[in-house]
């Protein structure tokens, strides 16, 4: 299993920065996101799902996300998903974001990718916790970057 804990200041208001979290905005921030579209939407979020669809190359795959937590507070806002991928992958991750000031955010961005079978185990011991820290690296500055452009 890789897991995965880090945190950054984005010198953009709360709002803005979490508007890039919202369903139709993701692929703004994960560029690699084709399409994202609501399976269902349930009151309060929670329980909630929503169909991605992720394209590398000519590949593209397209898989159930779930909304396992969700909280909308003016200085706070978190949103936390889970899915599995390619029936390999068990990911669960969560954006934390925390009003510092009027321009400023914390950002923090914790998940997990558990292999949950003999190749999703041998690929996860491949990948490496150095590329996972480059991919998590490379994520939050596209979010600051995004967050920041306007």
């Amino acid at each position: 299993m890789i897991q995965w804990k880090e945190e950054i200041v984005i010198d953009a208001d709360l709002e803005t920065v979490w508007a890039l979290f919202a369903v139709e905005n993701m692929h703004r921030i994960m560029p690699n996101i084709a399409e994202n579209r609501w399976k269902e939407r349930k009151e309060g979020v929670v329980g909630s799902s929503f169909l991605q669809t992720y394209r590398e190359g000519k590949r593209s795959e397209t898989y159930e996300v779930s909304v396992v937590e969700y909280m909308d507070a003016p200085e706070e806002k978190r949103l936390r998903l889970a899915f599995v991928l390619a029936k390999a992958f068990e990911i669960d991750f969560a954006f934390t974001l925390r009003r510092i000031d009027d321009g400023r955010t914390k950002l923090g961005y914790e998940g997990s990718n558990r292999g949950v079978n003999f190749v999703g185990r041998a690929m996860t011991k491949l990948g490496g916790e150095s590329n996972n820290k480059k991919v998590v690296a490379d994520f939050l500055r596209t979010v600051e970057r995004e967050a920041t452009s306007r």
